[in-house]
């Protein structure tokens, strides 16, 4: 990533170049992208190319002004803190479902940042619902954030330092997380399934969400509208026009598009 596009990054997210890679400047750069890049499927209904590369990425998130999905938020903004001097390790995890079965490998990206202040943090802004800011990626227990309270706890009866991970929320395990560090292009295959499988939450429905500045969160999925409080009030609408939708995700997220989208069968 060159000086200019980190500099677009950085106005994209509202941030000041910072002077050093602290723990309080990931824990900003962090709230500010949950705040400011949405967490979208869009691209998978509106038969757009999902590039998991770092240029393709920039030209979506930072040129075109739109989010993405785990493989691409996370991914963008571990090249971010990269070039900015932290030193990021990509992560796989597969996400806990209902019924308590992790998903597929790799169905899922997340950070491990350290920092120059000695921190170990696990960052991720493209999980949807999650912790505001980065949660210790050392710490056993209880951490208390906006988003809930969270622990990251050993998988299982060994907790050695190649031990997997869960990462629960509130008292769920939301995903198990590798520890060894993996490049982008290993999330090529997990990504192509969450794009093109029937099985897949991605393809049965359209979402567009984001942190709102109070602490609560906007949701668009399908045609509903859903404004949530930090207090957990929610108010719900259905948006009944092209015009209203179109409205909504250039107002409420920043995305300009020319259609609506709308869910498409997998191929």
């Amino acid at each position: 990533m060159n000086p200019a596009q980190i500099d677009a990054y950085l106005r994209r997210l509202g941030a000041q170049h910072p002077a050093s890679p602290t723990d309080d400047v990931l824990r900003e750069l962090h709230l500010r992208h949950l705040r400011t890049v949405p967490f979208e499927n869009l691209s998978i209904h509106l038969g757009e190319e999902i590039v998991l590369e770092e240029n393709r990425l920039l030209d979506k998130v930072v040129g075109a002004g739109r989010g993405g999905f785990c493989y691409e938020l996370n991914g963008l903004f571990g090249a971010l803190l990269t070039a900015l001097g932290f030193d990021v390790a990509l992560l796989a995890a597969r996400v806990y479902g209902d019924e308590g079965r992790t998903g597929i490998p790799y169905d899922h990206l997340a950070l491990r940042v350290r920092t120059v202040d000695g921190g170990t943090w696990l960052a991720d802004v493209g999980f949807g619902t999650h912790s505001h800011y980065p949660l210790a990626f050392e710490e056993r227990g209880e951490q208390k954030d906006p988003g809930g309270t969270f622990r990251v706890v050993a998988s299982g009866p060994d907790a050695g330092e190649a031990t997997d991970l869960d990462v629960v929320r509130n008292g769920r395990p939301e995903y198990r997380l590798e520890v060894r560090p993996r490049v982008l292009g290993d999330f090529v295959a997990g990504a192509w399934w969450h794009i093109t499988s029937p099985a897949s939450h991605f393809t049965q429905s359209l979402v567009c969400s984001r942190l709102t500045d109070d602490g609560g969160r906007v949701t668009l999925s399908g045609r509903g509208l859903t404004v949530t409080g930090a207090d957990g009030t929610r108010d719900v609408r259905e948006l009944t026009t092209d015009e209203e939708m179109l409205a909504a995700y250039r107002e409420r997220f920043g995305i300009e598009l020319g259609v609506v989208p709308t869910v498409r069968e997998p191929a």
